[in-house]
């Protein structure tokens, strides 16, 4: 790969010729038109790692990506400036922190409503033998897509497909900024054993475009080799998911502050002077506060330091895991050790536990009825008159009768999939007789 490729300004399915404005620049604006949809909007009610919490100091999908973003911006600024002879003339290190922040605002707006347990409870729904008469007319790996939903695939078509030009190029965001999004450029027969990949069949010949124009080498039919800027965002998810996550648990109660200090101390280097400024700060919130910064700021410098080590690797599309794991192994280990506090102590909270159970059965009631009136909508003649009702709440989203299983099918996933977790909660109530 080479960065003259890799940094395209092309937009996909654009028809019309760049404008190029003083002051902003194409990547800018695809920061911008990611921060204006209605998808990054409807974040701010998804749940993040805790249910949706009275505290307001407690992380929801919104203020995480736009947090992930901040350090992707750094990221990127900072590897642009270590790489800056290597660049196009017409590219700035700016333009490098630009395109990695667009891409961190973007990652998570495909999850559905409850976070990783609403992507566990839509594949159990269609894993279920009782729904396999839905799936006869589908091929193999459309089958696969809704089997294995993904938060990443959805995202991958929310931006491209669902806003602003509906089914023409989506958000129309540069060739660069969706490279550096696809964590997973391959289709759901590459998803492996963790079932990640980040394009459905329905996008297929998107992802065949954008490496083209990018020239990311093809590993196999349907994958391909990641854009070197997409380790950045993943690192900087990576390190605040582990570090945010530990300080959420403390804000609700779930841990100690001395069981957190240990890890923030060892990611951020322990001194004599952070060790007086925490003794000087008046409160628990304030000394996380300070320990948080300088572990993120500890963490963006090490993998800005293992980009440009492992620079050759990444362009040849050869570096496998992820770029975290090329830094000095204090970062490591502290990084490992923050997701393992949360995993035994906040992921099995008895909340979060009850809230992910109910997550199935609210997830389970919507699917229920709008796949079976899309069903009855695309294989009978007649409806019957709750699945006609049913559809119209879908308004503008519902399919049409000449569609194929497959499109009908996803467009329920799209409106299910975009709901907050309040207006899945409600919705349900109300189609199961339940509400008031």
């Amino acid at each position: 790969m080479n960065w003259q490729q890799l940094l395209s300004a092309n937009r996909l399915s654009n028809p019309h010729p760049a404008i190029h404005e003083l002051g902003r620049t194409d990547f800018h604006k695809d920061h911008d038109r990611i921060v204006f949809s209605s998808a990054f909007r409807r974040l701010g009610r998804k749940t993040q790692v805790h249910p949706m919490s009275e505290n307001d100091h407690v992380h929801t999908r919104l203020t995480h990506s736009i947090e992930v973003g901040s350090v992707g911006r750094s990221l990127g600024h900072m590897v642009g400036e270590r790489i800056a002879a290597r660049l196009p003339a017409h590219v700035s290190p700016a333009d490098i922190g630009a395109i990695v922040q667009a891409a961190c605002l973007a990652h998570d707006i495909g999850n559905p409503p409850f976070g990783h347990a609403g992507e566990y409870a839509i594949r159990d729904w269609f894993r279920q033998p009782q729904h396999a008469y839905l799936l006869q007319p589908l091929s193999e790996l459309q089958q696969l897509d809704l089997q294995t939903f993904e938060g990443n695939a959805q995202g991958f078509r929310v931006i491209t497909q669902l806003e602003n030009h509906r089914y023409n190029g989506g958000l129309r965001l540069t060739y660069s900024t969706l490279g550096a999004l696809l964590k997973y450029p391959w289709t759901v027969e590459h998803a492996g054993e963790k079932e990640k990949f980040s394009c459905y069949q329905a996008e297929k010949q998107h992802l065949q475009r954008i490496a083209d124009e990018l020239g990311l080498p093809q590993l196999a039919p349907g994958k391909w080799a990641r854009h070197p800027l997409s380790y950045l965002m993943e690192a900087a998810d990576d390190i605040c998911y582990a570090v945010l996550d530990l300080e959420d648990g403390i804000e609700i109660g779930l841990l100690k502050y001395l069981q957190v200090e240990p890890i923030f101390l060892t990611l951020a280097g322990d001194s004599p002077m952070l060790r007086e400024e925490l003794a000087e700060a008046p409160t628990v919130r304030r000394k996380i506060s300070l320990l948080r910064g300088k572990a993120i700021q500890k963490a963006v410098n090490a993998v800005a330091d293992a980009f440009v080590a492992q620079h050759d690797e990444l362009l040849a599309g050869e570096f496998s895991g992820d770029i975290l794991r090329a830094c000095p192994s204090h970062i490591v280990d502290s990084i490992v050790s923050a997701k393992t506090l949360a995993r035994e102590q906040i992921f099995n909270d008895r909340r979060k536990v009850e809230v992910e159970v109910g997550a199935h059965s609210t997830l389970d009631v919507l699917l229920d009825a709008f796949l079976n009136a899309v069903h009855q909508l695309i294989s009978s003649e007649r409806q019957s008159f709750r699945s006609k009702r049913i559809l119209d709440l879908m308004e503008y989203s519902v399919p049409q009768r000449d569609w194929s299983h497959y499109q009908a099918y996803m467009r329920v996933l799209d409106f299910i999939g975009g709901m907050t977790d309040n207006y899945a909660q409600y919705l349900a109530r109300q189609v199961s007789g339940l509400g008031s």
